[in-house]
């Protein structure tokens, strides 16, 4: 029996548990800041009847575990390494095993290279491994490899993908700078990457480069195909409401002509010529519009894989679920799922 503590009982969660908890494992705890559902049931987000466990505050999260003591705590709280780094030194403190939704997690050695490396400090110290998964370990990952090891030659891998950002909450919906004026998104999203490679590589030291999921996305997939960075460059633009469109996540209509969220673009080229072009749009969906992901690996053969419609959460949350074995049995430290073996349904 595989004990967990679901740490953020927020959209995600109550897939995560749900599925979990379908797969055989105990759920033993769970945390979130919310004043709304803490002291409250775990069916206040799951609905149906009681099933005997509080949600605690993050403020009492140490102790809570140190009480129950589980195998795995699941997070899907925030977007970015900084964002979920009490939350995972404190399992890694704690010994146990955390994995995350949070998208920089993916591959958080390109982006936030000293924190990641005093997380996995305390989880070697301590026996046991931090990781970061979720939709991008297959769709952005695992599927893209395995194309590209049924290809003789590669010269550039190319991807685009899409998601409604009204399905992961507000500071995910934020953090693509949904509902903000032109003006205030070259401000505050895209003059991050108006900067010198230079100035890049030196924010990136210090822990305050603020990455599109992508970035960590080119980073895994290098990992992944062996393949050397030679350079590594950013550009985010906006996505612009063609006509007035409601946000129930920020809860405001966002006006025509201003942001609904924006298009993060990656270029990766390597030591080995391989170019690795990517392309992740979220934002707030119009009626018209829906979750979409293309890939192309151009070489000997071309291979190009699309997928439309994807239930971008169910996946995400289902892949999380399903890389717990892996996570378990993994060496200790932060260990990325390039390094876990291929996604399987145990």
């Amino acid at each position: 029996m595989i004990k967990f503590v679901q740490y953020g009982c927020g959209k995600m969660s109550k897939y995560t548990i749900s599925y979990a908890m379908e797969r055989g494992y105990e759920l033993v705890g769970a945390v979130d800041i919310n004043p709304d559902v803490i002291g409250k049931d775990v069916s206040c987000i799951l609905g149906g009847d009681d099933i005997g466990i509080t949600i605690t505050s993050a403020s009492d999260a140490r102790s809570m575990m140190e009480s129950v003591k589980p195998d795995v705590c699941i997070v899907t709280t925030m977007s970015l390494m900084s964002d979920v780094a009490d939350s995972l030194k404190l399992c890694a403190e704690l010994g146990i095993n955390a994995i995350t939704t949070c998208e920089e997690a993916f591959y958080p050695f390109n982006s936030s290279p000293k924190l990641t490396s005093e997380i996995d400090s305390i989880a070697k110290k301590n026996n046991c491994t931090i990781t970061g998964s979720g939709y991008q370990d297959a769709f952005w990952g695992n599927l893209i490899s395995t194309i590209a090891g049924a290809t003789n030659k590669i010269t550039k891998i190319k991807g685009r993908t899409s998601y409604n950002v009204e399905d992961y909450g507000i500071a995910l919906a934020e953090a693509h700078g949904a509902g903000l004026s032109l003006e205030e998104f070259d401000k505050k999203i895209a003059s991050v990457d108006e900067i010198s490679d230079e100035e890049r590589n030196k924010m990136i030291n210090e822990g305050t480069y603020q990455p599109s999921y992508m970035w960590n996305t080119n980073g895994w997939l290098c990992d992944k195909l062996n393949l050397t960075v030679d350079e590594q460059t950013q550009e985010c633009i906006p996505e612009v409401a063609r006509d007035d469109i409601y946000s129930s996540t920020l809860n405001m209509t966002i006006n025509k002509g201003d942001a609904t969220g924006m298009s993060a673009r990656v270029t990766t080229t390597t030591k080995e010529g391989i170019v690795i072009e990517t392309e992740c749009v979220g934002k707030v969906y119009d009626e018209s519009e829906f979750d979409s992901n293309e890939w192309t690996v151009f070489g000997e053969p071309d291979t190009t894989m699309i997928i439309n419609k994807p239930a971008t959460v169910e996946l995400t949350c289902a892949t999380i679920v399903n890389r717990i074995p892996d996570l378990i049995k993994c060496e200790a430290g932060f260990v990325p799922t390039s390094k876990m073996g291929e996604l399987h349904r145990y």
